[in-house]
């Protein structure tokens, strides 16, 4: 089976395993660990443990447990002191206090959630990534970042408020994969985080993996405010310290009233501007038509359009098959 690894965290992520998980593939992901926004933002700070919400994402996507367990650990509370808690991360965040270390908390969820794959923390060290803006402002943690939403700025940098070490098995997963997916999501608060810690840029340059990027969507206000397609590629290439070898894009038309909810929150369509000479560019219907339902007890500001998991899993499953 080829062995694929998947990077990043959130909903793109989960869209992209829970497709995936369908076909014959050693199928891993390493995932970001500095989710600090909601839920996962309030019990790193209460409770002291390691972002729970990612790696929650990541083992439902890969899980076989039945529709109740599901509905149980998507599950987010209503009233009380418990309120915008999602019962998931507050698993996770129990089952780290009762753990010796971090391997087991990762082994025992991949045994209750019978998963199809491995779930890797890019790093078990507690750490929040820091951002450079344009107009000379700094912004600490991910989730103060994700609700900067300021017109006229955008982000010029990003790291981590400390060296972390990257985990041993993230960086053998990189090197013994044979084709790396990253993205969708959000470029600077789900994925670049995941190729900050030290070592994955130097385990990036030794793996003859091959890298495929899945372009978002749409723009990000006060992230990506007005980015191209080659914008995005450009700004993974600097922190990969490498070229991406296919770039994965929607050709499906978007709906003009969905259109007009992005534009009424400052963001567009992600203008498609690569060079065919430069990266292998597949353009494929991978749009979900499907109207996204949200969570009224969920705090945070989500995306109204979604990649469509099945569709992104076939049109993945053939480039696997045939880019060499």
């Amino acid at each position: 089976m080829k062995k694929v690894t998947v990077l990043g965290g959130g909903t793109g992520t989960y869209v992209v395993l829970s497709g995936l998980k369908n076909y014959p593939l050693d199928l891993a992901v390493i995932v970001n660990m500095v989710d600090s926004g909601g839920s996962t933002g309030r019990l790193r700070d209460a409770l002291k443990v390691l972002p729970p919400g990612d790696l929650r994402q990541c083992f439902l996507a890969l899980s076989e447990i039945s529709d109740l367990w599901r509905k149980l650990f998507l599950y987010r509370f209503d009233s009380g002191e418990l309120k915008g808690h999602n019962f998931g991360n507050l698993f996770f965040a129990a089952l780290e206090k009762v753990c010796s270390n971090y391997d087991e908390v990762i082994q025992a969820a991949s045994s209750f959630f019978n998963i199809k794959g491995q779930v890797i923390p890019v790093t078990y060290e507690n750490v929040h990534l820091v951002a450079d803006y344009t107009d000379g402002k700094t912004i600490i943690g991910e989730g103060n970042i994700d609700e900067n939403r300021s017109d006229d700025v955008i982000i010029q940098n990003v790291y981590l408020s400390s060296p972390v070490n990257a985990t041993q098995k993230a960086i053998e997963r990189i090197l013994e994969s044979e084709y790396i997916i990253i993205g969708p999501g959000d470029i600077y608060t789900s994925i670049i985080p995941v190729l900050l810690p030290l070592g994955i840029q130097e385990a990036f340059l030794k793996t003859r993996a091959k890298i495929i990027f899945i372009m978002n969507l749409m723009t990000k206000k006060g992230q990506t405010t007005n980015f191209t397609a080659q914008d995005h590629v450009d700004s993974v290439e600097k922190y990969l310290g490498r070229s991406i070898d296919c770039v994965l894009l929607n050709s499906e038309s978007i709906p003009q009233d969905i259109l007009d909810y992005y534009a009424s929150h400052g963001e567009k369509t992600v203008k498609d501007d690569l060079d065919e000479k430069k990266y292998t560019i597949i353009r494929k219907d991978i749009l979900d038509n499907k109207p996204v339902k949200f969570d009224k007890n969920d705090i945070l500001y989500r995306s109204l359009l979604r990649h469509d998991s099945q569709k992104l899993a076939r049109v993945l499953f053939n480039i696997f098959e045939n880019l060499s």
